[in-house]
């Protein structure tokens, strides 16, 4: 059996010193690039070898320099020149404020990574027309019972192979992503969420609800979290934080727009640090960021 994939609009802190033993993902390998072109529906995909370092701090693919005194331009330019370039998947479900900071940071060279394709449930929101009049292509998931377009979670995962994608970035999606799809990326999918995880996170938190629920409790503070991705909604690991006050008077619209614009600096600063290869897993499971000021540092 051959499924077409279906590709649409193509048309054109505190930092914390000499953490334990750490483990890391090694890079996956991927199926050829096959962009406009029949795919084989099933395939079987190659696994994540895990690797353990005992005392060595190491990414993937990268060394990790035993001194450092501060980045340079040329310094930095010399370190992203020995890590390969990420390919990245956003997904979304409406305007795309964070998709829209992600491209420009990969354009002016922030972020070490290009958008390769997009994928949306909403073929006419916001972020997907932006991602079109970028030239990026737009995939329609998941498949509705009673519409031809839109692609499977099997099909999907072909697609994604066939752009070579590294990391999926959800950025405003609405919708569970699929166990196949957790277990096909095991810890490469992030998901931004406007509140301080675990608080006010679940099914039924999203949009205006979480802010609207965050002023009701009285909380003093709120922020944005992103994560990783699991089977859950918002249960998966945390990666990075940022906070923001909620005043006596606030609405829940003021809320909301005090916390975008945290999320706008976090997305970008933590998809920087991803497509550095500057992640790293404490032995317990915790993901860390490395500081790439002083590579001794987690935050």
């Amino acid at each position: 059996m051959r499924a077409q994939v279906l590709v649409l609009g193509l048309s054109s802190s505190s930092p914390i010193q000499n953490p334990k033993t750490l483990k890391f993902l090694t890079p996956p390998t991927y199926f050829s690039s096959a962009k406009r072109v029949g795919l084989k529906s099933k395939s079987s995909f190659s696994s994540h070898g895990i690797l353990l370092a005992s005392t060595n701090l190491r990414h993937r693919n990268c060394v990790v320099k035993t001194e450092h005194k501060g980045v340079s331009d040329i310094e930095e330019d010399n370190v992203k020149s020995k890590v390969r370039r990420k390919n990245l998947a956003v997904f979304v479900s409406g305007g795309g404020s964070n998709l829209r900071s992600i491209f420009k940071a990969t354009l002016d060279g922030s972020v070490h990574g290009d958008i390769v394709v997009l994928v949306t449930n909403k073929y006419d929101c916001g972020g997907a027309e932006y991602a079109r009049d970028k030239g990026i292509p737009v995939i329609l998931f998941p498949k509705n019972k009673d519409a031809i377009e839109g692609l499977s979670t099997e099909d999907l995962i072909v697609a994604l192979r066939s752009y070579k994608v590294d990391f999926i970035l959800l950025a405003g999606f609405l919708k569970l992503i699929p166990t196949e799809m957790v277990r096909a990326y095991p810890k490469s999918i992030l998901n931004i969420h406007p509140s301080l995880l675990p608080a006010f996170g679940g099914k039924c938190y999203y949009g205006m609800k979480v802010h609207k629920a965050v002023i009701a409790s009285g909380a003093r503070y709120s922020g944005a979290t992103i994560h990783y991705v699991d089977e859950h909604y918002d249960t998966g690991r945390i990666l990075a934080q940022r906070v923001v006050p909620v005043l006596a008077d606030d609405t829940a619209e003021e809320l909301a727009a005090r916390v975008l614009h945290e999320e706008h600096k976090l997305y970008v600063e933590v998809v920087a640090a991803l497509c550095e290869e500057r992640i790293i897993w404490r032995e317990d499971g915790v993901p860390l960021i490395q500081s790439k000021e002083n590579p001794n540092d987690y935050r």
